[in-house]
């Protein structure tokens, strides 16, 4: 089974962020808890943890910018 890996919500006015870098490479394998990649907003870069332990299979692409629930990864 499959998790999704969207674009989270980090702020209360957030409504996009840019996709600035994978920390696991796209078939390389994600340990949950640990950081899985960064999104810049307005004023700050932070890091996405993953959810779940697994091989991540990337969509989105760094440098684009995302809606806040966009699916950008899956891992299995």
């Amino acid at each position: 089974m499959s998790t999704e890996i969207r674009i989270p919500k980090i702020g209360m006015t957030m409504t996009e962020a840019t996709l600035t870098e994978w920390l696991v490479p796209d078939g390389g394998t994600a340990t949950a808890g640990t950081p899985l990649y960064a999104v810049e907003l307005d004023k700050s870069t932070n890091e996405v943890d993953a959810p779940v332990s697994g091989t991540l299979k990337v969509i989105g692409e760094i440098g684009e910018t995302y809606e806040v629930g966009t699916l950008i990864a899956t891992i299995e």
